[in-house]
């Protein structure tokens, strides 16, 4: 499967690009003036050998789900079986992807490929249907998390293959399903190590640069993370020219079918959008199988900007940050604001923004209090949530589903909030 969908992609079509190039000159608008969106046509119509090119709709979102043996190492605070909550929670309607998705009317299908909690419903089997008010399960496990790459290699070669091979399975039937571009996600405790092992061996830059903070950890556990990143390095001494290789000896399940995700897209001429470090890390995977990438990354947040710029150039893409701090004013047509600034990092955004009426604040932190940005947003009389209540919300469905008895909600939520106020 692999071979043959790697014999499918074809470069984009040179003169389809050059006619949407053309277009651009004739229309109405001072030369250049949409920014990296005009390029971005360009390489869509390019994709999809027409000009103009078609919508890239309906969104697909694809989050695949693993474990990580390196989490032993304590370069996460957060205890791993958290994966399978967020699984739950997922499936639930009730995480911040789930609420966007429902926004831009996207469907949202969650694959384990690797969870090593056991998961509180069953993969589903049949069609795929691209139904944007109902995720859905793929049970695709090819081991209950990958072993600790900081002692031995993370996977054998052929969980590597099983997991590229679930990818591409998925994007041929999301695609198949009539996704005309897929939106990827992951999940998985600790799955920063790995991507950061990825990126240091795909680009030769040091584990310091390709190290980032996860879930903003503190200094010391981020200087033990950076050391077992280059521990593993020099005890496997990954060969980049061999993609397989480096995602057995240092990658995870995910970054491995999200490789394969992005591979059968490719082989189908359908865009994939890429949210994160763990999918370009994946996408290293994938441009170093072909050689060659088509690959846009999009950053949403100055750490991630800095985190991302050595993939971008061994991509040879651009790198477009969109970031609240440089704009601040930006926020304020927003719905609803997500923060994953660590406690006690000054925010130059919590001064400068002008807070959106009726709008929702949530701090991706699971410690709530008190960030200064979510300082600033309860200031303005945001309603404001954090990854606290994300959990207690997931605690109380879960409870409720098996029981069957209400929840005392109202006197749960004062009792927070007088926590929060002591």
């Amino acid at each position: 499967m692999l071979e043959t969908t790697i014999a499918a992609i074809r470069p984009p079509d040179e003169a389809a690009m050059a006619a949407a190039r053309e277009l651009h000159s004739r229309l109405t608008k001072p030369a250049g003036s949409l920014g990296a969106l005009e390029e971005l046509s360009v390489r869509l119509a390019g994709l999809a050998g027409v000009c103009p090119p078609p919508l890239p709709e309906p969104v697909a979102v694809a989050i695949f789900a693993g474990d990580h043996g390196v989490h032993a190492q304590r370069v996460s605070p957060w205890p791993q079986e958290v994966t399978a909550q967020m699984v739950g929670n997922f499936l639930a309607g009730g995480a911040v992807v789930n609420a966007f998705a429902r926004q831009a009317g996207a469907s949202v299908t969650v694959v384990d490929v690797g969870v090593a909690t056991p998961l509180p419903v069953p993969g589903e089997s049949g069609a795929t249907i691209l139904d944007p008010s109902t995720p859905r399960l793929v049970a695709a496990s090819v081991r209950a998390g990958t072993r600790d790459l900081a002692v031995t290699a993370a996977l054998t070669r052929d969980e590597t293959l099983a997991a590229v091979r679930t990818g591409i399975r998925i994007a041929d039937e999301l695609i198949d399903a009539g996704a005309g571009i897929l939106l990827t996600g992951d999940m998985g405790i600790a799955n920063t190590t790995p991507a950061a092992a990825l990126i240091a061996a795909f680009t030769g830059v040091d584990p310091l640069d390709a190290t980032g903070r996860g879930t903003g950890i503190d200094d010391p556990t981020y200087a033990h993370k950076v050391g077992v990143v280059r521990a593993a390095l020099a005890r496997h001494t990954p060969d980049p020219t061999d993609p397989l290789g480096v995602l057995a000896a240092v990658g995870g399940l995910e970054h491995a079918a999200l490789a394969g995700l992005i591979l059968g897209a490719a082989a189908r001429r359908t865009p994939v959008l890429l949210d994160g470090v763990i999918a370009v890390s994946a996408a290293l995977a994938a441009a170093a199988r072909l050689g060659c990438s088509s690959v846009t990354v999009v950053a949403r947040r100055r750490e991630a900007v800095d985190e991302l710029r050595p993939v971008a150039d061994a991509l040879g893409v651009a790198l477009t940050p969109v970031d609240w701090v440089d704009a601040p004013r930006a926020v304020a047509a927003a719905d609803v604001v997500v923060s994953t600034v660590p406690k006690g990092v000054a925010d130059p955004l919590a001064d400068a923004v002008a807070w959106p009426a009726g709008a929702v604040f949530f701090d991706a932190l699971y410690d709530p209090w008190p960030t200064p940005l979510a300082a600033s947003a309860v200031a303005a009389g945001l309603r404001v949530a954090s990854g606290l209540d994300l959990l207690l919300a997931q605690a109380v469905g879960q409870f409720e589903q098996f029981t069957g008895v209400a929840a005392p909600r109202a006197a749960m939520a004062a009792a927070l909030a007088a926590a929060r106020a002591s």
